[in-house]
């Protein structure tokens, strides 16, 4: 009878002890997590750690850059990027204020961010998902940010290569 007692007993204090790993952090603390991932990310790229800046995408991840045309799964962007990376200096983007936003499951998140680049002030968006307890990059959204004094310089400057690009919309 003991030994089942004292089974019973190690029974309870293990799932008690596996259920406290299941226990989700507040959003507050969700958005410290988002934060730090988030830097860590765009060190990784200025850092040239190919690794650790593309493990932090899902496997169907998507990237959007700034061009019209840059929509690019996961695979395509390490195309694109890995001979950046390969250099030992991809790019670095500092980060200048960002919003985190957390769903009531807390699995999903959504921020906006805004960021000192090369481009000069750049804006990145993105969605980020819990998978395992591991946070992972499903979108990021890489956008320029244009005062609106200046755009009308901007539309005046893109307006030939815009029209090249809409071609394959038309009928």
């Amino acid at each position: 009878m003991k030994k089942v007692i004292a089974i019973l007993t190690s029974i309870l204090v293990l799932s008690a002890c596996a259920s406290s790993k299941v226990i989700k952090k507040d959003a507050e603390t969700i958005k410290e997590d988002i934060n730090i991932f988030m830097v860590n990310w765009h060190k990784a790229a200025a850092d040239a750690n190919f690794d650790n800046y593309f493990n932090a995408m899902s496997t169907d991840a998507v990237y959007i850059g700034t061009a019209a045309e840059e929509i690019w799964t996961k695979k395509e962007f390490i195309g694109f990027s890995k001979p950046f990376f390969d250099r030992g200096k991809a790019w670095s983007f500092t980060t200048l204020e960002r919003n985190v936003y957390v769903n009531k499951n807390k699995d999903f998140v959504w921020f906006d961010e805004l960021l000192n680049t090369w481009m000069g002030t750049c804006r990145g968006s993105g969605v980020l998902e819990n998978i395992d307890g591991k946070w992972q990059i499903k979108q990021y959204v890489l956008s320029v940010a244009i005062p609106n004094d200046d755009v009308q310089k901007v539309i005046n400057a893109k307006n030939e290569n815009d029209a090249k690009f809409l071609k394959k919309y038309k009928n």
